[in-house]
């Protein structure tokens, strides 16, 4: 079992035919904000933060 202190600590992967990379998010969080699979989100980066929000339209 991990430590509470790596629970959030997550790998990049290689997906497809390696044009995309991804990182998956605790469900912890996913149920905080309300989110479900599928959902669309925006994903930005400002200077070496990548910041995801919920796409609206």
């Amino acid at each position: 079992m991990r430590k509470l202190s790596e629970k959030n600590i997550r790998k990049i992967t290689k997906m497809g035919k390696g044009q995309t990379m991804g990182v998956t998010l605790p469900i912890e969080i996913m149920e905080k904000l309300g989110w479900k699979e599928h959902q669309k989100v925006v994903v930005s980066l400002k200077g070496k933060t990548i910041n995801i929000k919920d796409w609206e339209k």
